[in-house]
């Protein structure tokens, strides 16, 4: 029958489960970290429903727990201890057995298993960079966060980089470089924003690679103290995380053309021409509002037969002329501004297919007008329209 050695002890340190001697109440304390070990295992098994298998292109810690799972099956004291919490059969192997037998493993292999990387010419035991404890951490630093206690200072950064979302003004990308992980840095991660409130000095860490200590805001109201390779790594990790990009510097548009600009488009400002009894009620205020990189002459032809301008002509009341702008961007910064006076309006195509177009607004001129200069200062993302008054009101 197997028993505990102390290399049996040391492997088991490296794949997670400390041990200790000290006996407390009914188990020790490393029995008590082997269940909890073992209790690992469980979740991924419940999680994924199999065992954890070996594999290069496993996930680190899947590979870890194969591992870990291997090693419990083959101590006899472990499988004693752990037979009676097994209900999903693990030691008996019931789930997908792994790749490898650790039996039928040498040394470097075992090690490799692990995730051990060792220079070929030192001894076995002369370890250079023990991948799992250090994606373990990783795994750690995310998840413990701790409640933010002045969140209050950081709430409305965290509102302004989302109205910055909404007018376009940021937007989210793939993460790509460790490079882009520094102070005032945005990212989104496990479903959250985060924010680099503070970044420390940058050191060398034991593998011989550069790291430094972040203080991370979450918008939920919690902040991690953790390593800039932990967030890296749950960025890299979480398919669904990303960046947030910077906003665009200096005003949005400028109607006036300086040396070297080049032409985006047009916001052009429509009034229909339409019979539709809601349109006719309200001609002086109904207004499409949109951006075109065409003559607006051209825009508009033959709009009687586009659902877009209510199939019906139209007039051209205002143009203002755009240099150096990203026109899809700044059309969706000024719907945004006018969401509330969106036109609610539905009208048949050529085929009597109902369709509601989304460009038209409940707004007189000259607030379009007065939109447009809040464009120029760079400062429209703070307002939104206020039906209620006809005027922009600030945000909040």
């Amino acid at each position: 029958m197997a028993r505990f050695t102390d290399e049996d002890d040391a492997l088991l340190a490296e794949l997670g489960v400390e041990i200790e001697t000290k006996r407390q109440g009914g188990r020790t304390p490393r029995e008590e970290r082997i269940i909890a070990g073992f209790e690992e295992i469980q979740r991924f098994a419940d999680e994924h429903r199999r065992a954890p298998q070996h594999g290069e292109d496993r996930d680190i810690f899947e590979r870890l727990y194969a591992v870990r799972l291997d090693r419990l099956r083959e101590l006899a004291e472990c499988r004693t201890l752990l037979e009676p919490l097994d209900h999903q059969g693990l030691l008996a192997g019931s789930g997908q057995a792994p790749a490898a037998d650790p039996d039928e493993l040498d040394d470097d292999a075992l090690l490799a298993e692990l995730g051990v990387e060792v220079d070929a010419g030192p001894a076995i035991t002369e370890l250079r960079h023990v991948r799992s404890a250090e994606e373990k951490r990783a795994a750690e630093e995310i998840a413990n966060r701790e409640r933010c206690e002045n969140f209050e200072d950081f709430r409305p950064l965290f509102e302004k980089v989302q109205r910055e979302l909404e007018s376009g003004e940021r937007q989210t990308r793939d993460f790509e470089l460790k490079a882009e992980i520094r102070q005032g840095a945005w990212f989104v991660v496990g479903g959250q924003k985060a924010y680099v409130a503070e970044a420390g000095e940058t050191f060398t860490n034991a593998q011989g690679r550069t790291d430094a200590r972040l203080r991370v805001v979450f918008d939920n109201g919690t902040e991690s103290n953790l390593l800039m390779r932990s967030l890296q790594r749950a960025l890299n990790k979480d398919e669904a995380g990303r960046r947030i990009t910077d906003p665009v510097a200096g005003p949005l548009f400028s109607d006036e053309r300086a040396e070297d600009d080049e032409a985006s488009g047009t916001i052009y400002v429509l009034r229909s021409k339409s019979d539709h009894p809601m349109v006719s009620a309200n001609r002086e205020l109904v207004h499409k509002i949109g951006v075109t990189n065409l003559d607006v002459e051209k825009r508009i032809a033959g709009a009687q037969l586009q659902t877009t301008f209510l199939m019906a002509p139209v007039e051209i009341v205002a143009t203002y002329q755009l240099f150096n702008i990203s026109r899809i961007r700044l059309e969706n910064l000024i719907h945004r501004v006018f969401e509330p006076a969106r036109l609610d309006i539905q009208i048949a195509d050529r085929f009597g297919r109902p369709v509601v177009p989304r460009e038209w607004f409940l707004v007189p001129l000259f607030v379009v007008n007065e939109a447009v200069e809040k464009i120029k200062d760079g400062t429209i993302t703070d307002f939104v329209y206020d039906p209620k008054s006809a005027s922009l009101k600030r945000r909040g």
